[in-house]
C-alpha cells in the first residue's frame, strides 16, 4: 500500500479517561483480574442496553402505590418486576450485591426535585438505564451541577420555582440511581405502556420532567456556561 493510500485513523484523538480506561483494563487482564473475553463479552452485553426497563419501573409506580413503595425501599427488588436482575443479568457474573448492585430510586415530590451525577467519573446504572450520555461523562456538568445545580438545570431548559428543593445525588462504586418523577397531570387513565413512553432518559437523570407528549430526549439549545469549568482549573 503506498502513502497516498494509507488508511485513516477510526478515531482521530481519544479523551484522558479513554486512555486510562484502556491502562487499567490492559492491566486487569494481565493481572488475570478478567479475561479480553469477558471484556468482549460486558461490552457486547452493554450494547444491548437501554433505558426502557426503568421508565417501566416509573410507570409501574405511578400506577401501582405498593410497587412505587417496593421500589423506593428495594430498588434492585423492584428491578426483577421489569426484567433486570443485577445480580444474574451480566453476562459474566461480575456483579455482587456489594459492588454496584445498589440501585436507589430517588422519589421526586412537588416540593422536591432530584437529580443524578458521579463527580468522580461516570458510575451509571446502565442495567437498568443503558449508556449514559455524553453530557453525563463531561467535567462541566459533573463539577458544576454539585454547586450550582437549579442554575445547571435551568441550562437544559428545566426552571424550577424558588421552593422547590433540589438535592444532587452522586453515585459511586456501589450504589446508582434513577429519579422516581412526579406522574404528570394530564395522564389520568393512561396504561402503564402510555406512561413509559413519556419517561425519557433525562427524565430518570433528573434534567427534565415527564410531560404528556414528550417522548424522546429533548434537543437543547446550546448555550455557553455562566460558570465554565476547565480541565485546567
Amino acid at each position: 500500500m503506498s502513502d497516498k493510500h494509507k488508511p485513516q485513523p477510526m478515531v482521530d484523538e481519544i479523551s484522558d479517561f479513554e486512555v486510562l480506561e484502556t491502562a487499567v483494563r490492559e492491566l486487569a487482564i494481565e493481572k488475570g483480574l478478567f479475561s479480553a473475553e469477558d471484556h468482549r463479552r460486558w461490552t457486547e452485553y452493554v450494547h444491548t442496553l437501554g433505558p426502557v426497563p426503568a421508565a417501566r419501573l416509573v410507570a409501574k409506580a405511578w400506577l401501582d402505590p405498593e410497587y412505587k413503595k417496593l421500589a423506593v425501599k428495594d430498588g434492585v427488588k423492584a428491578s426483577l418486576a421489569v426484567g433486570v436482575d443485577w445480580i444474574n443479568s451480566p453476562p459474566t457474573g461480575f456483579g455482587t450485591p456489594s459492588d454496584y448492585c445498589n440501585l436507589r430510586v430517588l422519589e421526586d415530590t412537588p416540593k422536591l426535585k432530584h437529580v443524578v451525577v458521579c463527580t468522580l467519573c461516570s458510575c451509571y446504572p446502565r442495567p437498568i438505564l443503558g449508556q449514559s450520555p455524553e453530557w453525563y461523562r463531561t467535567p462541566n456538568y459533573r463539577r458544576r451541577l454539585v454547586r450550582w445545580p437549579r442554575q445547571v438545570l435551568a441550562e437544559f431548559g428545566l426552571q424550577l420555582p424558588p421552593d422547590v428543593e433540589i438535592r444532587v445525588a452522586d453515585s459511586n462504586q456501589k450504589t446508582r440511581y434513577i429519579v422516581l418523577p412526579v406522574r404528570p397531570a394530564g395522564t389520568e387513565g393512561w396504561t402503564e405502556d402510555q406512561l413509559a413512553e413519556i419517561v425519557t432518559r433525562d427524565c430518570l437523570i433528573g434534567v427534565a420532567v415527564p410531560k404528556p407528549g414528550v417522548t424522546t430526549n429533548e434537543k437543547r439549545p446550546v448555550r455557553p456556561a455562566v460558570h465554565p469549568v476547565h480541565h485546567d482549573h
